[in-house]
Order: C-alpha cells, then sequence, then structure tokens
C-alpha cells in the first residue's frame, strides 16, 4: 500500500474530488515507473524462446522538427492502445520508433541558424526522444534506427542499385516541378492542388532538368487492382484517393501522320469512336514536340510568338492550366495532321490546356463532344462537328439509318449553345460507325485502325514516374559515377555507403544545383572502367524513398550485412497494423506499396503489400482550426503533460471521438480525465481482500458489470471504438465505487475483481496510472504483460430486469421481473402491487400499455 505523500506538486492538489482521501500526484507515478520501464524493458520483442504469435504495430515514423505538439500526441497514444492490446491479448507485439531524419526542413533550419544539419536533425531526434519515454509509448527501444544514418541509407543506395539493375532507375532530360524557393524538384505528388509546393508554400513552376526516376509506372495496374487487397482493412477514402492518383483511363492510341515529318505523332483517346469528329489536334507547349514541330516547319513569326508564349505557360501551375473557368490560349503552328479515318487536314495548334506528360503530349480535339475542345474552338473560330446524337436511344435494336432520317440537331448544336454533347448515344456522320452505340463503335473503330496499321487499344494512367533527383545535400548520395563521355557507371555494393561529405566549405544555400557539387575531393573520383576522370553524381535522393521500405529495416536494424533479414521478414511482415495521418494517403502509402511489389519481383519478400490494415488518426485543432503561430492558437504539449499529466494527455485523446475524426482541444477536457484517473487509482486503497481471494463470492450485480466490459472491451478495440471502451471503464469505476461506498464494501471479492480489471483497461490508456495501481493491488509489473481476462459467459445473461409500472404515466413502482416476461405476466403482476392500487382506486382502467419486460402503464378514466 502506497502511502498519503506530504508533498504535493503542482497540478496534484486539483484532482483530489474528496477531502482525506489519498493523493494522487501523477508527477511522482511518472518519475517512479519511467526508471522502472527503463530497468524491466517489458516491451521487447527478441526474447529468447518466446513462442507467442506474432503481431506487428507500427507507427507512422517523426520527423525531428523540434519537440513532440499535440498531433504527435494524438498518434502515439492511439497507435499504443493497439499495440498494448494486442500484447494483453498474448501476442508477441513488435511495435518499434525512429526518425525519418533526412529532408529539406532540417537542413533549412540548418542553413537560418548557420549550423550543420547533422547537429540540428541529432539535437532534435534526443529531445523527441526524450518527450516519448515520458509519454510512456510501449516502443521496443532496441530497434531504434534514423534514416539519417549511413547504416541506413546505405540500403537506400543498395536499393537504388537494385532498381538500375532491372532498368527501374534512369534518368532523363525532361520538364519537372521546380520549387523556386527550396530551389530543388519535386514529385508531382508534393505539388499541391492550388499549385503551390507542400514544402516552401511557393507556386510551382516547370524547368527543364535531368533527374532521376523510378519507373513506377511499370506497376501502374498492380497498385491500382491490388487495392481490392485492402477493401475493409484501408480507409474507404484511402483507397479511393489511390485510385484516383493512379487515374488508370483505357482507350486506343491513334497515330496521326504530320505533313512534313517522318514518323507519326500518337494520340491517347478514350472516345475513338469520335475520331470522325476531330477538327484540329494540339499539343502541350512545353512538350518536346511542339519545339520540334515549330523548328521544322513554322515561320519565324510563329517561331517567335511561341518562345514567349511557352515563357508565359511555365509561369503557370498545372492546376491553373486545368481549370474550366480559364480562358482559352494557343497558338496556330502552321503545322497539319492527318485524320488515320478520313483523310482530312487537321491544324496543329498549341494550348496550355494540354499536359506534356498526359498520353503522349498531343490531343485530338473533338469540339462537339469535349467542353475544353468546344471552348477553344469557339475562342479561335475552328469546326464543330457533331458526330454523336445524345438523343437518340443507346439500347434496343440498331437503327437503319437513311441520311434523311437523321435527327435535328440544330437545336443542340454545340457551336451556337457553347454546350458539349458529352452524353452517350449512337454514332452519326462517321461512316461505318453510323447508327453504333459507343461501346460498339469503340470496338468497330480500333479493329478498323488495328486493320489499317494506325492505332491499336491501350491504357493511359495519371500516374507518372516517380522522380527522386533533389538538388540539396541533406539526403542520401545517388551511388552513380558519370563518366567524361556521358557514361553512367554504378557505384559496386562493396562500396557503399556513398558517404555524404563534411559541411565544411561547403555552401547549402539553395541555388538550383546540388551543394554537393561544391565538394571537389568528394565528387571528383576516377572512372572505375579506364580510371579517366569522372564525377559522382551530386543530387540526393527524395525522403519518401527512405519511408518506402523502413517497416523491414526495423526487423534487423543493427544487421549491417543485409538490408533486413529474410527470416525476420517471414517472422513478423507485412505489418499488421499502420497509424498514421492521412496526410500521406498518396504520397508515402503509395510509394512503400510500389517499393514492397518490386522487393516481391526481386524475390527479397513473399508479399505484395506493405500495410494489412491503416487507421488514420484526425488532427488536433484549437477553437475550430489548425494549430499556427501566426493564429496564436498553439497549445504546447508540455505544458498539457505539466498540468494534467500524461496519462490525462493519452486518455483525453482516446476519449474525444471516433480516432479518424479531427479533436478541437478548446472542447474537451484533460483536467476532466486526470480528475476520473484519481477517481479511479483511489479505488485500490480501498481494496481489503486478498489477490488470492475467490471472486465467485462476490456480489453478482458488480461482477456483471466487470464481466459485460471484459467482454465487449476487446470487440470495441479492434473496431477502433476507444472512446467507448473509456466510457465502459468510467461505468465500471463508478459502479465499485458505488459497492465500496454502499454496498458490499471494499472487502467483497467482486470489489477486487473491479478494480483490477479496471487496471487492466486503464493500462491500455493511461500505463503510470494503470502500473500503480497494479503494484498496489499486489502484483508484479509489468500489467503490460499480464493478459486479458476472459469474461464468464455465466454472468453476461441478465437474470432479471427491472421493469416500470406507470399509473397515467407517472411512475409508481418498480420491479425486477424475468427478462423473458410476457405483457399479459407483466400486467398481471404490477396489478397486485400495492402502490398500483392506491394509485388506480375507484378510477376506470381504461388502457394498458404493456412493453414487456420493460414498461406497463395503466392509463384511466378521469374521475367524474
Amino acid at each position: 500500500m502506497v502511502t498519503e505523500n506530504t508533498s504535493v506538486p503542482a497540478g496534484a492538489s486539483s484532482h483530489d474530488d474528496s477531502e482525506g482521501a489519498e493523493r494522487y500526484d501523477f508527477a511522482s507515478i511518472q518519475s517512479k515507473w519511467q526508471p522502472r520501464w527503463e530497468e524491466l524493458k517489458p516491451y521487447r520483442t527478441d526474447l529468447e524462446g518466446d513462442k507467442r504469435p506474432r503481431k506487428y504495430v507500427l507507427d507512422m515514423f517523426p520527423y525531428p522538427s523540434g519537440d513532440l505538439h499535440m498531433g504527435h500526441a494524438e498518434a502515439y497514444a492511439l497507435g499504443d492502445v493497439i499495440a498494448r492490446y494486442w500484447r494483453q491479448q498474448g501476442f508477441n507485439v513488435l511495435h518499434p520508433i525512429g526518425w525519418d531524419s533526412f529532408g529539406l526542413p532540417a537542413e533549412n533550419a540548418a542553413i537560418k541558424r548557420g549550423l550543420d544539419p547533422r547537429q540540428w536533425t541529432y539535437d532534435n531526434i534526443e529531445q523527441q526522444r526524450t518527450s516519448m519515454k515520458r509519454y510512456a509509448t510501449s516502443f521496443d527501444w532496441d530497434r531504434v534506427l534514423h534514416t539519417s544514418d549511413p547504416e541506413y541509407y546505405k540500403w537506400n543506395q543498395w536499393l537504388f542499385l537494385k532498381m538500375y539493375e532491372k532498368g527501374l532507375a534512369y534518368r532523363k532530360a525532361s520538364w519537372v516541378n521546380w520549387d523556386p524557393v527550396d530551389q530543388t524538384v519535386l514529385a508531382n505528388e508534393q505539388v499541391l492542388a492550388d499549385g503551390t509546393s507542400e514544402r516552401s508554400g511557393a507556386v510551382v513552376v516547370k524547368k527543364k532538368l535531368t533527374q532521376w526516376y523510378f519507373r513506377i509506372t511499370d506497376y501502374a495496374d498492380r497498385l491500382l487492382d491490388d487495392l481490392k487487397q485492402l477493401e475493409g482493412t484501408w480507409p474507404s477514402k484511402v483507397i479511393a484517393m489511390q485510385r484516383n492518383w493512379i487515374g488508370r483511363s483505357v482507350g486506343a492510341d491513334v497515330d496521326f501522320a504530320i505533313e512534313g515529318r517522318s514518323e507519326p505523332v500518337t494520340v491517347f483517346t478514350t472516345r475513338p469512336d469520335t475520331l470522325y469528329g476531330a477538327t484540329f489536334m494540339v499539343v502541350a507547349p512545353d512538350s518536346d514536340l511542339a519545339q520540334e514541330l515549330v523548328a521544322n516547319g513554322s515561320s519565324e513569326e510563329v517561331r517567335e510568338r511561341f518562345t514567349t508564349y511557352l515563357a508565359d505557360v511555365q509561369k503557370s501551375s498545372e492546376t491553373e492550366r486545368q481549370a474550366t473557368d480559364r480562358p482559352k490560349t494557343g497558338i496556330f503552328l502552321e503545322r497539319y495532321a492527318i485524320n488515320p479515318v478520313n483523310g482530312e487536314r487537321l491544324p496543329i495548334w498549341a494550348a496550355d490546356y494540354v499536359l506534356a506528360d498526359y498520353g503522349h503530349g498531343a490531343v485530338m480535339a473533338v469540339p462537339a463532344h469535349d467542353q475544353r475542345d468546344l471552348d477553344f474552338a469557339r475562342a479561335f473560330g475552328l469546326p464543330v462537328r457533331v458526330v454523336v446524337d445524345t438523343l437518340a436511344p443507346v439500347t434496343g435494336v440498331i437503327p437503319v439509318l437513311d441520311p434523311d432520317d437523321l435527327p435535328e440537331l440544330e437545336d443542340l448544336n454545340p457551336g451556337t449553345t457553347g454546350i458539349a454533347l458529352a452524353g452517350e448515344g449512337r454514332l452519326i456522320n462517321s461512316g461505318p460507325l453510323d447508327g453504333l452505340s459507343k461501346s460498339n463503335a469503340i470496338r468497330k473503330i480500333i479493329e478498323i485502325l488495328e486493320q489499317a496499321g494506325t492505332g491499336r487499344p491501350a491504357k493511359n494512367y495519371r500516374l507518372r514516374d516517380w522522380l527522386i533527383s533533389r538538388q540539396r545535400y541533406w539526403g542520401t548520395p545517388i551511388p552513380i559515377i558519370h563518366g567524361s563521355d556521358g557514361s553512367e557507371h554504378p557505384v559496386p555494393e562493396e562500396q557503399l555507403p556513398v558517404l555524404l561529405p563534411p559541411t565544411e566549405g561547403l555552401n547549402l544555400t539553395p541555388k538550383g544545383t546540388s551543394p554537393l557539387g561544391g565538394a571537389e575531393d568528394w565528387v571528383n573520383v576516377p572512372n572505375p572502367v579506364d580510371g579517366s576522370p569522372a564525377l559522382r553524381d551530386a543530387d540526393t535522393m527524395d525522403t519518401f524513398v527512405d519511408s518506402s521500405w523502413y517497416f523491414l529495416r526495423f526487423l534487423s536494424p543493427q544487421d549491417d550485412t543485409k538490408a533486413f533479414d529474410p527470416r525476420e521478414v517471414d517472422k513478423w511482415a507485412p505489418v499488421d497494423q499502420y497509424v498514421g495521418g492521412v496526410t500521406h494517403a498518396i504520397l508515402h502509402l503509395l510509394y512503400a506499396r510500389f517499393i514492397t511489389k518490386v522487393l516481391f519481383d526481386l524475390g527479397y519478400v513473399s508479399f505484395t503489400e506493405p500495410f494489412s490494415a491503416l487507421l488514420n488518426q484526425g488532427m488536433v485543432l484549437m477553437e475550430g482550426s489548425a494549430m499556427s503561430k501566426s493564429k496564436g492558437n498553439i497549445v504546447k504539449l508540455s505544458d498539457q503533460l505539466d498540468e494534467h499529466g500524461v496519462d490525462a494527455v493519452r486518455l483525453t485523446m482516446a476519449f474525444a471521438g471516433p480516432p479518424e475524426d479531427d479533436i478541437d482541444w478548446a472542447d474537451v477536457s484533460p483536467a476532466g480525465s486526470a480528475k476520473f484517473l484519481a477517481r479511479a487509482w483511489r479505488l485500490v486503497g480501498d481494496v481489503t481482500s486478498a489477490p488470492t481471494v475467490n471472486w465467485r463470492d462476490g456480489d453478482r450485480a458488480l461482477r456483471r458489470v466487470t464481466h459485460r466490459f471484459l467482454a465487449e472491451a476487446p470487440g470495441l478495440i479492434e473496431a477502433f471504438k476507444f472512446n467507448v471502451v473509456v466510457a465502459r471503464l468510467m461505468e465500471l469505476v463508478n459502479a465499485a465505487r458505488k459497492a465500496i461506498d454502499s454496498g458490499p464494501g471494499g472487502g467483497d471479492p467482486a470489489v477486487r475483481e473491479a478494480v483490477e480489471t479496471v487496471a487492466l483497461g486503464l493500462s491500455l490508456f493511461a500505463p503510470y496510472t494503470a502500473e500503480d495501481m497494479w503494484e498496489r493491488l499486489g502484483y508484479e509489473p509489468s500489467i503490460a504483460n499480464y493478459g486479458w481476462r476472459g469474461a464468464d459467459s455465466s454472468l453476461l445473461t441478465e437474470e432479471t430486469v427491472t421493469a416500470v409500472v406507470q399509473v397515467d404515466g407517472k411512475v409508481r413502482d418498480r420491479i425486477e421481473v424475468s427478462p423473458k416476461i410476457d405483457g399479459a405476466t407483466l400486467e398481471a403482476t404490477a396489478r397486485e402491487l400495492a402502490s398500483v392500487k392506491r394509485s388506480i382506486g375507484d378510477r376506470e382502467v381504461v388502457t394498458v400499455v404493456a412493453r414487456a419486460p420493460r414498461l406497463v402503464n395503466f392509463v384511466t378514466k378521469p374521475a367524474s
């Protein structure tokens, strides 16, 4: 038994709700158990001879940008509930932690402060490590990794080389997204919907550079189709976001001959059935094709106008270019394409609403049936030809059309109305396709194109290859050496890692080229083939490479001979439960899925999806807004922990609502959570029975409450209804307190059983309080590894229920009845009650409402 403390730290006294009671001193409890856990290491997973079944629970690892914040507090509290739950259920739970420690924020912060990024990064890691241990997350601290350690990024380079060998890593010159503030390229996924950089917030522009790519598009179909494996275990909105980002379209590639050009131009279209309605072609002004067409056939005047136009286009984001309400702009290139189905000459225009990386950078324009094409045609006076009768039925017998019977479409002419006919119907003005529905026409025209050798079935994707080059210092060096003749030479595996050079003498300020190029002793190396002068690749990898496979490194983080041990992978992977923010629904998750499939194809893993189940937590807001310095609404986690205690903050996070919902800190009460924890903790002081007591001898009503909790909590946890479990715990605490104060008392075996169950339940949410209760109840630590108690099924069936007895709607009595009682028996039983007889008196009962087994109401006729 813990004696009452004579000194109370700040914040503790406010959590006492009865004078003279034991004081719940969260600060003392925390300072007592943190070193004990350091010694006990209750969450280790590499114990010799451990035969328990395994679970891998993983939280998205943090970026070391200062101390932990309220968002971290929520994410790690929720993930820890799951890890602790499965440990209680008898599993050997792997729950590791590390730091995603490369990247722009650390480099920018270091530049601003005149520091080496290493110092800034590892100082922040130490601060976060200390806070995480204080926060009592059940991590296996023997498996920590940092992606900026050479022992980790060596294996990034190994992965790159494996992909290079398979043709999945390649270098090419192309137009890329350029962040003008951070002076580096961005993958498409790192450009927000408004066209700004997710890193700096600057408007992203286009720039032509030679960069490294991973060929993720080779896996587009598998990335899309394998989402079916995740339905029911991943949030549906995340699956939808992945599907939309990959964006598979099915149609045809059509070859258009170009006058004055030996090679045709291939156009992808989802509507090859409308080929007879094409009246012009549009190419992306920032495509290689547009520049070639201008250079090799346009007049000097057009070339000058095109150069000016291209410069304007490059100032606009892709989002702006795709906006439907934006005025259409473009330039006629004085070149013509030939429609392969009817031989018509189609003028070729450059216009910014076509993107260079969509399809082949060129589209056939069918203005009558595409709104953007129509807007462009009307802006520049180009012809509009209707080839789909959208009023004709698309089912039933195909009509035999006579030209005189064609419908009058003048009232719907897009050239006049400005509204494209985008619906389905039957083809007209289309030669051999006339009278066919859309699907039949598509099949027919593809047959015609294939027979003529001018087209074929095709698929197109919104997904683009993953651009991994970054023109910054703080990242993984790319393990390639460039010969003076332009040749590429992979660094031999035995020479990995290619270490980052020291920062002394380097200018890390963003300037559009990698700072590594200025490290002359580092960048200048002999060609591994002939010893001639050569250069290391000076770019570093996108940090999403680091996080695309880190879950595998956790399985053998100290192994310096391989990226991960296949035997450990077979034991633990894939991850059973992944926990993190929905902000990573596209970027990180897509890349991790891709790399997993690559590793599967290379024979290193036996599964194709890295994360079997996914839980997304919401954001922590303040007064309806995201926390920010500019709004002055930041709540510091450290202040909340100091004032209310770790357990109170963790419990508040779990009790606030469904995990996926946002939490407004202004609407929750960590002080209330602290008071509840104090109330639960003080129950132990009133338990006077021994741990060996026979619970079956205890009060049956209290035991039913206890076993209802034991039965319901596992299903609620597995459904992520953590808030409901906390509510049930509160009910159990109240029932135990009632039994102690006004029932059988603290010596009743049922009271001990209930209080021990409270401790077991709290160990999911409030580990310090639970551990302290457990020891005071007479058990050895750690409660985390004790296990979950099964419910007694005989206590889960109600023996009686309380029926309310009313007369004219007013409660006159309550009686205990069988839950199987019928209405007639309930009525007869109630009529014999003295209280009912007195209430009815001489009045006539005109109606009896019997809702067995809960209610019976006698309605009487008012006395005259």
